[in-house]
């Protein structure tokens, strides 16, 4: 079985949309480092709900050597440290990351990296969902920002029929 580690953005979004079932679907098993596992859990919302739900296919790891905390702090919060901390001490296949410069250190890194939206897209393609637009409302409704260039690229490989003006009211409520 893959190595899927996840930060906190992917476990809120998908957790406050009620649709962290696509990871299950997706890879089975996921892995979060303590770090993220508080930082998801800190709010009294639909994430922390969903994901106290899901524990069965959710492992929380500690990371063992914290010893090069300090190398990644500077910009980085605590639960992207702990991704790439835990990627490296488990040998983790994939990462799944929104933050750009925390994905940039996680590619700079070696590790394979993607993020919401390359899951949703992976999870249409495997047939898993049959739409990623009324998801990107849903996550768009909830506060998660995509800029309308990425909306727009998104759909397009999705293969997702939009009119020239709904990415526009798509991303702009």
């Amino acid at each position: 079985m893959r190595k899927v580690i996840v930060n906190s953005t992917p476990l809120i979004i998908l957790g406050n949309i009620d649709r962290l079932d696509i990871l299950q679907k997706m890879y089975g098993e996921i892995i979060i480092p303590q770090a993220v596992f508080e930082e998801v859990t800190s709010k009294n919302d639909d994430a922390k709900l969903k994901l106290s739900q899901n524990l069965s296919w959710i492992k929380i790891f500690e990371v063992k050597d914290k010893s090069d905390r300090r190398i990644y702090q500077a910009k980085l919060h605590d639960g992207e440290v702990e991704v790439m901390m835990l990627a490296k001490e488990i040998s983790a296949d994939l990462l799944i990351i929104d933050d750009n410069a925390a994905k940039k250190t996680a590619k700079f890194l070696g590790f394979t990296v993607t993020g919401t939206l390359g899951v949703l897209l992976k999870a249409k393609s495997r047939k898993i969902i049959g739409e990623i637009k009324p998801i990107l409302k849903e996550m768009l409704n909830r506060g998660f920002y995509i800029s309308p260039k990425i909306l727009e690229i998104v759909l397009k490989t999705a293969n997702e029929f939009i009119l020239d003006n709904e990415i526009f009211s798509l991303s702009y409520r």
